[in-house]
């Protein structure tokens, strides 16, 4: 979509139209869900940060600048919302991906299949295992494909802040990935 059909469609939003906010909603929820649940690895909860950050988007929208990314703005919110929900679960238990995750069923389909499904699974765990930051900068930057630039504008740090989280979060991931090679044939 042309930026000016966006910041159109912003606009409308921003003037109480709900059709465009539903438009915005529409173009954007899977991203949102996504990220949500790459912090999160849990369908439910991805879902309820993903609605909860349009909601304040939405209650938001005024203070918006069209001239800015609305996904970046709302990638903001959700990697906010997303993080409040972790640091509150921390506080209720320890957080890990479960055995009964639905990635770790392995006892379905061929053994290839099995196999990506086990290998996504530590994928994610090593991903939970990185400290916040350099966790949101690899689910933005490899998982979500947004660039250095986005994945800075959302964190409110700088690009070489995000380059150097990203260096260090992709080392230790491959530090902690590194027996998944050791068993490959």
């Amino acid at each position: 979509m042309p930026v000016a059909d966006a910041q159109h469609v912003i606009q409308k939003a921003q003037e109480g139209s709900h059709d465009a906010f539903r438009i915005l909603v529409e173009r954007h929820m899977k991203q949102a869900y996504n990220l949500a649940y790459g912090f999160l690895l849990d369908h439910d909860d991805a879902e309820d940060v993903a609605q909860e950050s349009f909601v304040r988007a939405y209650q938001s929208l005024g203070s918006f600048r069209v001239e800015s990314e609305f996904g970046t703005w709302l990638y903001r919110i959700v990697h906010n919302v997303a993080l409040n929900r972790l640091r509150h679960e921390k506080t209720k238990s320890s957080r890990h991906v479960s055995l009964d995750h639905p990635l770790a069923d392995s006892a379905s389909g061929d053994g290839n299949v099995a196999e990506g499904k086990e290998q996504q699974m530590h994928v994610e765990r090593a991903l939970h295992e990185l400290p916040t930051l350099q966790r949101s900068v690899v689910i933005l930057r490899h998982l979500e494909g947004l660039s250095t630039r986005q994945v800075s504008q959302i964190l409110g740090c700088t690009e070489g802040t995000v380059k150097t989280h990203l260096h260090r979060g992709l080392k230790k991931m491959k530090k902690l990935l590194s027996f998944i090679h050791k068993d490959m044939p």
